[in-house]
């Protein structure tokens, strides 16, 4: 994936049993699309927390969060409850939507988990950023930040 690339669609189930897909966000929203190893460990539970803090901040009237990881609906349900999540966590226990977004390879899919890798999808459903850093929550967060300032 690469700036300016159309950004892969999808349509999932979330933990909290709602539809998302990305074409729903066509023309209104734009999207942060992030992938994260796993729930409950340190450096995800900390950016998920930082992408929770930054959706409080700007609204939900012109961005949405979203994030992506192997674990199930039942174990991002349990996470979301713990540490008060209001968007949605997708599971992609296959994969398959880590793989269209070149999130899953390397290292940890030795292991089977993604890489910590954000999209920031513009409106017109292009990728408008990428932030990749596998042990700094806080450098997503600040990317994100700056994306959707540029973004308007």
């Amino acid at each position: 994936m690469q700036i300016g690339d159309e950004a892969p669609a999808f349509d999932r189930v979330a933990h909290d049993g709602t539809r998302v897909r990305l074409v729903d966000y066509r023309g209104k929203k734009n999207v942060v699309l992030y992938f994260y190893p796993a729930d409950f460990t340190p450096v995800c539970t900390k950016e998920t927390c930082g992408f929770r803090d930054l959706a409080r901040e700007m609204g939900d009237e012109h961005s949405v969060v979203i994030g992506v990881s192997a674990d199930s609906n039942e174990s991002h349900g349990k996470f979301s409850a713990k540490y008060d999540v209001k968007f949605p966590l997708l599971a992609d226990e296959d994969k398959s939507l880590a793989r269209s977004y070149g999130a899953f390879g390397g290292l940890r899919s030795l292991i089977g988990m993604t890489k910590r890798i954000t999209y920031v999808i513009d409106k017109q459903g292009k990728i408008a950023a990428m932030i990749a850093a596998e042990l700094s929550a806080d450098k997503h967060v600040r990317g994100v930040r700056e994306a959707l300032a540029k973004l308007g």
